[in-house]
């Protein structure tokens, strides 16, 4: 079996349920979707969905340095939206977390997301 290691950080939110926030495999660190839930209260950022982008991407990226990687080094993000109205505002935050050579990635809108966040976010990463 591949090398397989859990990554966890106080720095970004617990998990809600039976998954880890992110499993290193050596070269690869896959990120679970993270929503916007401060990680020292447990609590969400705020209500509107420039409060909740930052957060999200916030705990994606303590995630990501967690695992000994960097926000350069992302390959691929996947983006939910619970309303794609959110679109231009998300991806102008979500944007601002990358250089001039941005991860591969897709923005889908779905029904609802957990605790009916506004926006979640995963990433697949190299080290």
């Amino acid at each position: 079996m591949a090398h397989r290691k859990v990554i966890h950080t106080p720095n970004a939110p617990e998990a809600i349920g039976p998954y880890s926030q992110a499993i290193d495999t050596g070269d690869v660190v896959y990120v679970s979707g993270q929503i916007p839930l401060d990680p020292a209260t447990s609590s969400f950022a705020g209500d509107d969905v420039e409060t909740q982008t930052k957060q999200v991407m916030e705990n994606v990226k303590a995630i990501v340095e967690a695992s000994g990687s960097s926000m350069d080094k992302v390959i691929k993000c996947s983006i939910f939206l619970a309303d794609m109205g959110d679109f231009q505002t998300v991806n102008e935050i979500y944007g601002s977390y990358f250089g001039d050579e941005p991860p591969a990635r897709e923005a889908i809108a779905v029904k609802t997301l957990p605790k009916n966040a506004k926006v979640e976010v995963s990433c697949i990463t190299g080290k």
